[in-house]
């Protein structure tokens, strides 16, 4: 099965947008958890975990950033299972680190399974979890003889896990008509903790919901995403009601359109009730959405959506816009989407499990971070769960919801998961860096301060603090791309190169920087990389890059230098052509092969 698996692959539609967009306010992590009746023993979650990665070992990726997209290359990372420390949902995808893209970890009886979203959607998470609660159970209580029972399709191939549903089924042919967007109610930031997620867990009886929706003739989904209209409306004013409120409702496509991917595969639509026009009540409110559900819940409608998304993706001079540009578009289309949108809704559905293993089982739930007011929920037997996750003061919507169920006949219970104490992170290099930059401007304001009082005419102080800003810029790059040694490597020999030219500028040009300074600056980056690689016996496929720019950066400039005629002193400037040139020849002939395939990756479009 492994042997089988594709090297790397390209992000699927709904994945490309995460990578640029994620961040501090939302991570775009998930948490799937499973509550068991016991505690959880760490040693038998570790070898329960390494037995379902070999069945979905499409999760072993990580995110390599190419010139035009980003993409998942295979990996042979182990993941580790710890004890659950830090806050839900934190930050899994650091940019130039290459690191797995979900954890697993455990907290008294509970199992979490958190996962960055460009990874997979909920449909491939609860299927992860759940092979991995049965594997922890059949290791847990091998003494009791429970049977292995396979929960799906043991046929199902890895290629049949990486398969890109949205490619699969695209079709130009199928247009959708423009329609206007309008700005939506937005619930009011809580700007006090805005980095600080809240999270909200209840539970109710499905069959208590289920028989509600039944009464009014509807689906669960439907039945909820009205209570969560009205939730809100309960919070609005009257000057507010001129504004409509708009729900996002992801909807699972291989209910749609047949797929076993584990990549992302989901659309969304996306009611919108106007407010404030005398139909306000809650049949009223059900009325509509039931509407909804059945005009764009259909194979045409969401193939009408998902044409749209695709189309935009294989717009020529899209795919040939450099990535760096890509993103910042992506952040300004993100930031204009939010506008548009009220909350979230999303029904994971019913997490099943075979009669063996459900003793042994409280609950499943299920919530994530969000900029935005989100609301997931997913049954396990007669448990319905809930978890709400906000960054807005969203505190009385959370409170109306559960009203309204209350007032409908349906019991709420509050959750109250047990959650380790936050645990401070004391990195030693982010202490360092915040002691450097005070240090720096200590200097700064004493060099002017003794500049001052000796007032000898010469304002040098500027010189000095020329030289402690550059010496900073240099140490911020260093601490922002210590995660990658190499990348490290290309930015420091930038920055030297190009702030000894500024100096050599802004010290009547002697020609120092070029002569000397650059191509030695350039060359002691080429050896730091080489050693680097060699210290950490780091493969091709993880330095080829680095080297080929090194190679070309310090073969061209230094050679442009010498035909400029520009410098006095030529030997310096024609030994780092030659080096970097042998660097160059030699990646040629003795890695050709890697050579090709990390340019294809790189510039895939």
């Amino acid at each position: 099965m492994e042997r089988k698996r594709a090297p790397w692959r390209k992000l699927d539609n709904a994945a490309k947008i995460f990578p640029a967009t994620s961040g501090r306010n939302d991570t775009r992590v998930f948490r799937f958890y499973c509550e068991l009746k016991e505690e959880i023993k760490k040693d038998v979650l570790q070898k329960a975990l390494h037995k379902t990665v070999e069945k979905y070992p499409v999760f072993l990726s990580v995110m390599r950033k190419g010139v035009f997209w980003h993409y998942l290359e295979k990996s042979h990372l182990n993941p580790i299972v710890e004890e659950e420390w830090k806050e839900p949902c934190s930050d899994i995808y650091v940019r130039d680190k290459k690191s797995l893209l979900f954890e697993v970890t455990y907290y008294k009886n509970r199992i979490n399974f958190e996962v960055y979203h460009a990874l997979t959607d909920g449909t491939g998470a609860t299927l992860f979890l759940r092979e991995l609660v049965k594997n922890y159970l059949l290791l847990s209580h091998k003494n009791e003889v429970i049977k292995d029972i396979p929960l799906g399709n043991e046929c199902i191939t890895v290629q049949d896990q990486e398969v890109d549903g949205f490619e699969k089924y695209y079709s130009p042919k199928i247009k959708k008509e423009k329609e206007k967007k309008q700005k939506a109610f937005q619930l009011k930031k809580n700007k006090q903790n805005r980095f600080q997620m809240e999270i909200v867990e209840a539970t109710a009886s499905t069959e208590e919901v289920l028989k509600k929706a039944k009464e009014y003739g509807v689906t669960m989904t439907v039945f909820l995403t009205a209570v969560m209209f009205s939730a809100i409306h309960k919070e609005m004013s009257k000057t507010e009601e001129k504004y409509p409120v708009k729900l996002m409702i992801p909807v699972n496509l291989r209910k749609l359109f047949p797929s076993e991917s584990m990549l992302n595969f989901f659309g969304w639509i996306e009611p919108c009730y106007q407010f404030g026009q005398g139909k306000d009540s809650f049949e009223d409110i059900l009325i509509y959405v039931k509407k909804f559900f059945q005009n764009e819940l259909n194979t045409q409608r969401m193939a009408e959506h998902m044409n749209e998304w695709i189309a935009l993706e294989k717009n020529p001079f899209l795919r040939l816009t450099p990535l760096e540009l890509k993103n910042v578009c992506m952040q300004a289309g993100a930031k204009l989407a939010e506008k548009e949108l009220t909350a979230v809704f999303s029904n994971m559905s019913i997490v099943s499990m075979p009669k063996e293993y459900e003793k042994y089982i409280y609950r499943f739930g299920v919530y994530t971070s969000t900029g935005k007011l989100e609301l997931c929920a997913c049954s396990f037997e007669d448990k319905l769960s809930f978890g709400f996750t906000s960054r807005s003061d969203a505190e009385n919507v959370i409170r109306n919801f559960f009203d309204i169920l209350l007032e409908l006949g349906i019991k709420v219970k509050i959750e109250n998961p047990a959650y380790p104490d936050k645990k401070e992170q004391t990195e030693l290099s982010k202490k360092l860096f915040q002691y450097f930059s005070f240090l720096c401007i200590v200097g700064v304001t004493l060099t002017f301060g003794i500049n001052s009082i000796i007032s000898t005419g010469m304002y040098w102080a500027l010189f000095v603090t020329g030289l402690i800003c550059s010496t900073w810029i240099v140490f911020v790059v260093g601490f922002k791309k210590r995660h990658n040694l190499l990348k490290n490597g290309m930015w420091e020999m930038l920055l030297i190169t190009l702030g000894c030219v500024l100096w050599d500028v802004a010290t009547h040009w002697k020609g120092w920087s070029i002569g000397y300074v650059f191509p030695i600056a350039i060359m002691c980056i080429i050896v730091f990389m080489l050693t680097t690689i060699k210290i950490q016996r780091l493969n091709a496929k993880e330095y080829i890059v680095y080297l080929l720019m090194a190679g070309i950066y310090g073969t061209m400039v230094p050679f442009v230098i010498l035909l400029t005629n520009i410098v006095e002193n030529t030997i310096p400037s024609l030994i780092c052509v030659m080096f970097s040139f042998l660097l160059l020849v030699a990646l040629v002939i003795f890695k050709k092969e890697e050579v090709m395939q990390e340019m294809h990756k790189k510039f895939h479009i």
